[in-house]
């Protein structure tokens, strides 16, 4: 078996037999009843408690790894799992058992003047494969909602989380098979290296869809690369317009919890655009309050004529994911602006306006394009779990198929369901 200069294994036959597995499973995935699932789930919640202290310990060398390697401080966040958030999991693996089924709901159906009876139903996809960097929830999230939807999943973490996803694929694994269903619905090619990146991104014949989530740089590369049908989930430069109407309450709240409550995470604050009739305004104390968090700001020729101790903003920054305590600020002379803005430099993520102006939210709220517009609400709201569709597997900013927080249907396609009696064609 051959192996790269980083020990990961590149035995092409091997990988095609762990994909291989994947697909069989999938098989019986697709017939299994809500019960079974469900039932998988609550293993799954249960393993995720009674392995606590061996997740945290093999997390704890992922940090290490990552401190050492030089990752930044939002990847080393994501990375990140304590007793908190390994709780949080298992609670929302949990909140996927109590949600809906999709698996055979029927969307519509019609009796045609034949007599022939038509329905179109909800089926799985069948082996979902994602491709992920430094984020282990995301390996509890995304074969949680996979399982639900009677899906197999083949999931590459990258190395950052190496041992942390080592010990939660075991788990995942684990509770499947104690239930009686095929532990190789949850497959892993993190052993596999880049290789099996690519291997994964090419294997038209055992995966269905691809869902890549990290960095833009990363999505760019599956998009590029693939050759099986991707779900592109987006980086998230997203803005905050306060227009000329907006209450000071509201702005300060607003910004500082989009940008400071977590800022590692995609729909995180990333640029502040004011309208220059409000800017005197506001910005003073929207900025105290963001500084009194640590938030390093980058601001236009106007921001800094307000505040001159902020940094100066480039069109790299307007352009930057920062995914830390950094925001760009710049400030505009009218709606129109702040909409030529966002189209230039938005990832169609999530973007949100402050007003006080029905007219300029309802403008905004229709010519905005994003997967997620919003009127006086932080931007942190855009999550499958705030939308309540329990844990997500990402927010699709494409528009085909999946648009925004990506929950149980969107991992489900349809087939039609054609019902005769010895019907011919005429």
């Amino acid at each position: 078996m051959a192996h790269t200069d980083t020990g990961a294994v590149t035995d092409t036959a091997v990988l095609d037999e762990r994909l291989a597995s994947a697909k069989e499973a999938s098989y019986r995935l697709a017939i299994a009843t809500t019960a079974q699932k469900d039932a998988a789930l609550e293993a799954i919640s249960r393993g995720l408690l009674a392995r606590a202290d061996e997740i945290v310990a093999a997390n704890a060398a992922d940090l290490e790894a990552g401190r050492n390697d030089g990752l930044g401080s939002g990847l080393l966040d994501r990375l990140a799992l304590d007793q908190r958030r390994i709780a949080a999991l298992a609670d929302a693996v949990l909140d996927v058992v109590g949600l809906d089924d999709p698996v055979g709901q029927t969307l519509t159906g019609r009796t045609l003047p034949s007599g022939i009876r038509i329905d179109q139903v909800r089926v799985p996809l069948g082996v979902v494969g994602a491709i992920y960097e430094a984020r282990p929830n995301v390996t509890v999230d995304i074969a949680a909602l996979a399982l639900k939807s009677g899906n197999a999943v083949v999931l590459r973490g990258g190395s950052a989380a190496e041992h942390t996803n080592a010990v939660l694929v075991d788990v995942l694994r684990e509770a499947v098979e104690s239930v009686g269903l095929p532990p190789g619905a949850v497959q892993t090619v993190d052993d596999f290296g880049r290789a099996g990146a690519r291997h994964l991104m090419q294997a038209r014949d055992y995966i269905d869809v691809l869902i890549p989530r990290g960095s833009a740089g990363l999505i760019r590369a599956v998009v590029e690369e693939a050759k099986v049908p991707v779900i592109e989930t987006g980086a998230g430069v997203v803005h905050m317009f306060l227009d000329e109407s907006a209450r000071q309450d509201w702005a300060v709240e607003l910004v500082h919890n989009a940008k400071v409550q977590r800022p590692s995470v995609c729909n995180a604050l990333e640029t502040l655009l004011v309208h220059r009739a409000a800017a005197e305004r506001l910005l003073p104390t929207v900025l105290d309050r963001l500084a009194a968090s640590g938030v390093t700001i980058h601001g236009d020729e106007r921001v800094r004529a307000i505040r001159p101790d902020v940094l100066p903003v480039t069109d790299e920054e307007f352009a930057t994911e920062h995914m830390s305590l950094e925001m760009s600020v710049g400030i505009v002379d009218s709606l129109d602006d702040a909409l030529r803005h966002i189209r230039r430099y938005s990832t169609r993520h999530t973007e949100s306006i402050v007003t006080n102006d029905l007219g300029n939210a309802e403008r905004f709220l229709n010519e905005v394009d994003a997967a997620a517009v919003m009127v006086n609400a932080s931007t942190r709201f855009t999550d499958g779990g705030e939308f309540g569709f329990g844990a997500e597997v990402g927010i699709s900013t494409q528009k085909l198929h999946a648009r925004g927080p990506m929950g149980l249907p969107e991992l489900t396609s349809t087939k039609w369901i054609v019902r005769g009696a010895g019907h011919v064609r005429a």
